[in-house]
């Protein structure tokens, strides 16, 4: 077990170590809302996180066209 400067410089190296990991990797924020956008309109391809969103846009943007099957028992 390294004890002293050693054990400084191994958790310095290792500290160094996992940001250039993290850095490299980096967090890609299109990727992960695209991911979270489940719901898809089938009128005008718009895509929603959620079905309640969904079902908010299909009916103040599209109030003549029916309701799709997916819609019918979610609350607005």
């Amino acid at each position: 077990m390294a004890r002293g400067h050693q054990k400084l410089q191994s958790q310095q190296k290792n500290a160094k170590k996992q940001a250039e990991i993290k850095k490299s990797k980096g967090h890609d924020q299109k990727a992960a809302a695209k991911a979270a956008l489940v719901y898809t309109c089938t009128v005008c391809r718009t895509q929603m996180p959620d079905p309640k969103t969904f079902k908010q846009h299909f009916e103040s943007k599209h109030p003549k066209s029916p309701m799709p099957p997916e819609l019918a028992g979610v609350e607005a």
